[in-house]
């Protein structure tokens, strides 16, 4: 325990300098985690399981999360496909489409939209990402019948105004300008272009500004006809609500969509056969870097055991570059959780050899030197605490349902993966981390004389 309690200690020096609150609020978490570890053994699986009605109306399939006394209530209608559903020159459309649908419907006109929406405490929104699109719903408990009927109306029978489509889309063009110009989000964008190259998820779900630019009304129309079949959807709702009412009220409007004969087609593999190194010319005070490597899907039995490793890792460069070397201030290692997965290593500094150096160091240290199992149990206890944060409101439990569902094998796995993550072993980080953390792909925004090629492209097996 010496070593990681010298750690926390270090962390501790670092933050009442730096008067970060965030870090502080991580280590009481990191102390606390053994009790939330404690306490979410005892917790039955089965009790959570039964909080949840599953049903189907014409192939639209529901899920229902009862939380009893919940003051709130939230609904997710959610598009499987994701960049499946789109290509090339329609690129951003389902995403458009969605957000230009929450403005107006036939029943309620904009104005009315607004206002009731406003008086009820209510919100609609949309989003998209690799996997699937969401359009959702947040209303109070009281108000939930009024705000289901304009949410509904709104996803049957959007109007589509050129005056909403042009408003909508000046909004989303001004974004996709503004993206390049933070070197961090250029960064992303340079590995997205580079890592799902010939892969549908190279179809970038926000659009560009040629294909938002393109898109009509009339194309809206008829991408909403087409892509409004219930086989396509899944409607996710928690809060205090009646299954059997909901049943109803989904019946009466959601029901009566097309059916059509939707199947979902898996994802290829994405490339990770060799490591490379891609550096673009920019002229900034400090070198922007992002490796990445291949990662288990969500669905995945190996996923548990890579999150886990993974938050040893941002625990270990965290450690390595900022506090011992100084070499940058926020180095970083990530997990996304996509149907075709990865992981990553970032970091901003001047030296970036150096700080990638160590950063593979640490890699390697993972793969070789087991972890000890008073640390597995501090890591994997450290995430279940930050879990339960993330999931007190009903719309994060609206996304982790749909998460699972759609993407990690079913609902019922998203109460599985805690039991999944106490379950990790040291042997288990040993593995996932040789079986994944290799042929990295390294992406620089930067001045490409200072990168050293051989640091970067150095294998870590």
């Amino acid at each position: 325990m010496k070593g990681f309690r010298d750690q926390g200690s270090e962390l501790f020096k670092l933050m009442i300098k730096t008067r970060s609150f965030a870090g502080l609020l991580f280590l009481f978490l990191f102390a606390l985690s053994p009790i939330v570890l404690a306490q979410s053994s005892n917790s039955g699986i089965a009790d959570q399981v039964a909080l949840v009605t599953e049903f189907d109306v014409n192939g639209l399939k529901v899920l229902v999360k009862r939380r009893a006394s919940a003051p709130t209530v939230a609904a997710g209608l959610f598009i499987r496909g994701g960049a499946r559903n789109i290509n090339k020159e329609n690129a951003g459309i389902e995403s458009f489409m969605l957000n230009v649908a929450g403005e107006a419907s036939r029943k309620y006109s904009r104005a009315v939209v607004r206002r009731e929406l406003a008086r009820t405490g209510s919100s609609v929104s949309a989003g998209s990402n690799n996997d699937y699109s969401v359009f959702s719903l947040a209303s109070t408990r009281q108000n939930f019948a009024r705000s289901w009927d304009i949410y509904t109306d709104l996803i049957i029978n959007p109007t589509f105004a050129n005056a909403d489509v042009n408003r909508i889309r000046d909004g989303i063009v001004t974004g996709l300008r503004e993206r390049e110009s933070n070197a961090d989000n250029f960064l992303q964008i340079l590995q997205d272009r580079i890592i799902y190259a010939k892969h549908p998820y190279e179809n970038d779900v926000n659009g560009s500004i040629e294909t938002l630019n393109s898109f009509t009304a009339a194309d809206l129309r008829n991408y909403h006809k087409k892509i409004m079949k219930t086989s396509r959807l899944l409607l996710v709702v928690v809060g205090d609500v009646d299954a059997e009412d909901l049943k109803s009220r989904v019946a009466a409007k959601l029901g009566k969509l097309p059916r059509g004969n939707y199947k979902e087609a898996s994802f290829p593999a994405l490339d990770f056969s060799k490591p490379t190194l891609n550096v673009t010319t920019r002229s900034l005070p400090t070198n922007y870097v992002q490796g990445v490597f291949d990662a288990p899907p969500l669905s995945s039995p190996d996923y548990s055991a890579m999150r886990v490793a993974i938050t040893a890792l941002q625990s270990r460069v965290f450690q390595e570059v900022r506090v011992k070397r100084q070499l940058s201030y926020a180095p970083n290692a990530g997990l996304k959780s996509l149907s075709s997965n990865t992981a990553n290593s970032y970091v901003t500094a001047v030296d970036a050899n150096q700080a990638v150096s160590v950063m593979l160091q640490e890699i390697s240290r993972l793969k070789t030197t087991p972890l000890r199992p008073q640390i597995i149990s501090r890591l994997s206890g450290h995430f279940l605490t930050v879990y339960y944060l993330n999931q007190q409101t009903n719309g994060a439990q609206v996304a982790e349902l749909a998460k699972y569902e759609l993407i990690g094998g079913g609902w019922r796995n998203a109460f599985e993966f805690l039991k999944l993550l106490r379950g990790v072993s040291s042997e288990d980080v040993q593995n996932v981390s040789q079986k994944y953390m290799k042929n990295i792909r390294f992406v620089v925004v930067g001045n490409p004389q200072a990168i050293e090629k051989d640091i970067f492209l150095q294998q870590t097996d």
